[in-house]
């Protein structure tokens, strides 16, 4: 998958392209970056980058689709992997801590940016994205039986906001950042919903 969170870290020069543009497009906006300036950034000519996306907004759609799927197949993974609901939550926020901590840029494009994809690739990253969000109001209805599919999605999504306001916190310092980090999320966001009115 071609905008996984490893990508950027040798892979081939699409996936270099991908990683380059993710850090660009979250410092300046998709608008606020052309392809020339792409092209810059990853050492060759702006035209040569036509060769692995037609234009710029395919470019978009696949790092957004790409993280997306990678995020679902995640969230699927890890409901799979025990039938216990406590275990299956606890798994899901340390994936979402480390996907927050390990992709700033793509939260801050995701976030900015979504609205700039052609309508298909934005309704094909929604589907994924609410198919993720299932995922986790699935697992929180299993938690706390009687709790509403609608009160679980709220939860899920305050998890979410604590999570992913970590590169609008403090952006471009997920690299080093000490394992406390993490496990501080991570306690925070099952406290909240380990303990959920139902």
């Amino acid at each position: 998958m071609a905008a996984s969170p490893t990508v950027g870290t040798g892979g081939s020069r699409r996936d270099q392209i991908l990683a380059v543009a993710a850090q660009l497009f979250a410092k300046h906006g998709f608008h606020g970056v052309s392809i020339a300036d792409l092209g810059a950034a990853v050492g060759v000519s702006g035209p040569a980058l036509y060769r692995h996306f037609p234009v710029k907004e395919a470019l978009l759609a696949e790092m957004l689709i790409g993280i997306s799927e990678h995020l679902l197949a995640g969230g699927q993974s890890r409901a799979a992997a025990t039938d216990d609901p406590r275990e299956v939550l606890t798994a899901l926020v340390a994936f979402q801590v480390d996907f927050a901590l390990r992709e700033p840029e793509l939260i801050v494009v995701q976030d900015r940016d979504l609205a700039n994809l052609p309508t298909d690739a934005r309704r094909r990253v929604r589907r994924l994205q609410r198919a993720y969000v299932e995922i986790w109001v699935d697992t929180l209805q299993q938690v706390h039986p009687g709790l509403s599919a609608e009160s679980a999605r709220i939860a899920a999504h305050g998890a979410f906001g604590l999570l992913n306001s970590t590169p609008h916190s403090a952006p471009g310092h997920s690299e080093g950042r000490p394992p406390e980090v993490a496990a501080l999320l991570r306690r925070m966001a099952l406290a909240g919903l380990m303990d959920l009115p139902v």
